[in-house]
């Protein structure tokens, strides 16, 4: 048996300092060794990151209050550790990457500086010595052009590598225990491939162990060794990952495989005969930046898309990150307006209509965010939210708000949401909340952009049904920007692959997820995360040789 480097012990989290209040934690227990990974999965709310926060020590001062239980790093307690000790013990011995990278990085400090603060605070080398060493550092994470990066801002990197950044910071000094917390949830297939290999790779070369949070089931299946399953702040079950996989004892595990939604498409709806919605037509959005020395870069975004979307049906755009998806989907809602090409809604052109023209033509077509905590205004009541588009199109106000409560109840939502504020609902509620605000105008097309890619896989799976079911009882047209090829197999009737601001395949669901005739499409669908398992029957399913 391997050395034991974290070890918690029946663990009881309250929230505040009273002993009886609620508790956040309970009684849970964990062991992670050298040189495993123990995945930690449970739907939003379970206490995945809580557990995580209170190993580090950054658990919020008086709200969140550790009452009973153990948490020991290599032999150490680390609950009764002083905040100096616990100062030290932070990159040296443990280190936690954050899911969120630009939120963790500062802005207006360059990459490789924030690097040499963990270097500067932790060991005596000289600046010659510690630049050489981040430089080797962030080498061994792959990053392209070390020196170029080391003096970028963290706007100026990738999704990617701005996580990579946060895995080379983490690691620098070599801990005994890394915590990844949703380290590759907001990232495309290719990218998380390549990070999951990362730390894999890491972890092998320093024995490492990694307690790795996550939701998605599909990167359990690939880097954890042992799973533990957390509900309501318990442990509920744990076991190697063959076991939890194949034969999971408990109701609460079951269900959460059971709703990883498969990489098999569903079953094709029938064509119909509907009319055409929305059309883009050799669609070109290119962005100019002017540097300190007068030079112009152009960068095309997008270049020549062409897309059809009929009333009632789904259409998919997938690809990686920086592939122009989400580029597309704000010049079709002339969110920003396109270089070239066209775009028709109910056939009438709207690309070159100015902003006082296009007013009206705007209800027609509406967008969902993919976090609508920061798409929904905090200070505003979900009632007036919702019904303010109507309210500003010239609905009166009573009837825009009984508009309101209707669709809270369309979106199965309780009558009360209409006086509650957004962030007393869970991520999954506050989805639910931008549904029914985009449905609030009776839109012909409705763009969601990236929508469920941060919910976990219960809550995702009833958001894509209750989207379904919208779609069926309204016939709206949707166009569904997505980097999750499993949520693209379940809900999209046609899918349109793009690769560096173009179309490079087209046509429907089943027929270029299961048959892809482009390497680049073959190349997503080899990179998606536990495509070795058919989760929802507990089993594992033969793939073909990459």
């Amino acid at each position: 048996m391997k050395n034991i480097i974290l070890d918690i012990d029946k663990l009881v989290v309250g929230l505040g300092k009273n002993p009886s209040g609620q508790r956040i934690i309970d009684g849970v227990s964990l062991q992670v060794h050298e040189s495993e990974t123990l995945c930690v999965v449970g739907e939003s709310g379970s206490g995945k990151s809580v557990t995580s926060l209170t190993v580090m020590g950054l658990l919020q001062k008086g709200a969140l209050v550790p009452s009973s239980g153990s948490v020991k790093l290599v032999r150490e307690e680390l609950l009764t550790a002083t905040d100096k000790r616990l100062r030290q013990l932070r990159a040296t011995r443990m280190a936690m990457i954050f899911q969120e990278p630009m939120t963790a990085l500062n802005p207006v400090v360059p990459v490789g500086r924030q690097i040499d603060e963990v270097l500067r605070a932790h060991t005596d080398l000289d600046a010659r010595a510690r630049r050489q060493k981040i430089l080797a550092m962030m080498e061994h994470v792959r990053l392209p052009d070390v020196e170029r990066i080391f003096a970028s801002y963290p706007h100026r990197l990738s999704g990617g590598q701005r996580q990579r950044i946060m895995i080379a910071m983490a690691l620098v000094l070599e801990p005994k225990l890394l915590i990844a917390d949703e380290p590759t949830t907001a990232l495309d297939v290719t990218t998380q491939k390549q990070i999951l290999t990362l730390i894999r790779d890491l972890q092998r070369d320093h024995g490492t162990a990694v307690l790795f949070i996550t939701h998605d089931m599909g990167v359990v299946a690939e880097i954890a060794d042992r799973v533990a399953v957390m509900r309501h702040g318990r442990l509920v079950e744990t076991g190697t990952l063959d076991s939890i996989l194949r034969t999971p004892t408990m109701e609460y595990t079951r269900n959460l495989l059971s709703s990883v939604p498969s990489l098999v498409p569903r079953a094709a709806r029938a064509e119909t005969n509907e009319p055409v919605v929305l059309e883009a037509n050799e669609l070109g959005k290119v962005y100019r930046e002017r540097s300190f020395l007068g030079k112009a870069r152009e960068v095309a975004a997008a270049k020549d898309v062409t897309l059809t979307l009929r009333k009632g049906r789904t259409l998919g755009i997938v690809g990686e990150s920086g592939s122009g998806k989400s580029t597309v989907a704000r010049c079709i809602v002339r969110l920003i307006d396109p270089t070239s090409g066209g775009v028709r809604l109910a056939g009438r052109e709207i690309s070159e209509l100015s902003r006082r023209l296009l007013q009206p033509h705007r209800k027609k077509i509406q967008i969902i965010f993919q976090d609508p905590y920061r798409s929904l205004n905090p200070r505003v009541t979900v009632g007036e939210t919702i019904a303010e588009g109507p309210i500003n199109y010239g609905m009166p106000r009573a009837e825009a708000l009984a508009k309101a409560r209707d669709l809270l109840e369309l979106v199965d939502l309780p009558a009360d949401a209409v006086s509650r504020y957004p962030h007393q609902f869970s991520g999954g509620q506050r989805q639910r909340i931008a549904i029914a605000r985009a449905l609030a105008l009776d839109p012909d097309v409705l763009v969601a952009d990236e929508a469920v890619s941060a919910l976990d896989v219960s809550v995702q799976a009833q958001v894509l049904e209750l989207l379904d079911e919208i779609q069926q009882r309204l016939g709206i047209a949707l166009l569904f920007i997505t980097h999750d090829l499993r949520v693209a197999a379940q809900i999209c009737d046609d899918v349109a692959v793009m690769q560096h601001g173009r179309i490079v395949e087209q046509g429907p669901a089943a027929q270029v997820l299961t048959n892809p005739q482009q390497d680049y499409t073959r190349a997503l669908l080899e990179a998606a995360p536990g495509r070795g398992w058919d989760f929802a029957n507990f089993r594992p399913v033969e793939v073909a040789a990459e």
